[in-house]
């Protein structure tokens, strides 16, 4: 293969299908970084379903509250729809209002209307995961479960929890360096679409 052929062959590699011509293309990374996010947020929301139907291997007895089940039930299903926000940090959708969205359709998408928010939700997912690592560890807050036990310290329910919230302290940083990708893209964009008319 020619320099010429390899060099072409690495740039392709960095572009997603579709870009316009003449704007910096979504790195294939941030594509693959976006889509695990979900992935990341998935495992627990299955974990608390679970506990919602008795099958988390723990304290089967207790005795649920009307409102636990569908807050439970409710924020794995709000998280994971939080976590799938991520993909707008790599579609087109993230930086142009769709045609579908009436009144608003085919606007663009003000560069900090994305980046504020996801900068916020990468900070505050952060400081959550640190709290309830550190909670776990260190027990500020007590148990709410009437028979002491707030969540398993051990033996195969213990070990099924933290296998499954682990990948759940990837969701901040992943967010965040997909959204400083997502705010040096569009820099670089704007000050290209700036520049070509002087060039032409």
């Amino acid at each position: 293969m020619t320099t010429h052929a390899k060099a072409t062959a690495a740039t392709a590699a960095e572009m997603s299908v579709g870009t316009p011509a003449g704007r910096k293309p979504v790195p294939r990374w941030a594509v693959r970084v976006a889509h695990a996010i979900p992935l990341c947020v998935l495992p627990s929301g299955l974990w608390r379903l679970a506990l919602v139907l008795g099958l988390a291997g723990y304290d089967a007895d207790y005795h649920w509250a009307v409102w636990e089940r569908p807050y439970v039930i409710g924020l794995s299903v709000v998280s994971e729809g939080l976590a799938l926000l991520a993909l707008g940090l790599v579609r087109p959708w993230g930086e142009v209002v769709p045609r579908w969205v009436p009144g608003l359709r085919g606007r663009r998408i003000p560069i900090l209307a994305g980046v504020i928010p996801a900068a916020l939700g990468a900070t505050l997912i952060m400081m959550f995961c640190a709290y309830g690592v550190l909670n776990q560890i260190f027990g500020f807050v007590e148990p709410m479960n009437e028979n002491g036990d707030g969540f398993p310290t051990s033996g195969p329910a213990a070990w099924a929890l933290w296998t499954m919230y682990a990948p759940l302290l990837a969701w901040g940083p992943l967010l965040a360096i997909l959204t400083l990708a997502y705010y040096r893209r569009r820099r670089a964009n704007d000050a290209s679409a700036a520049a070509r008319p002087e060039a032409g």
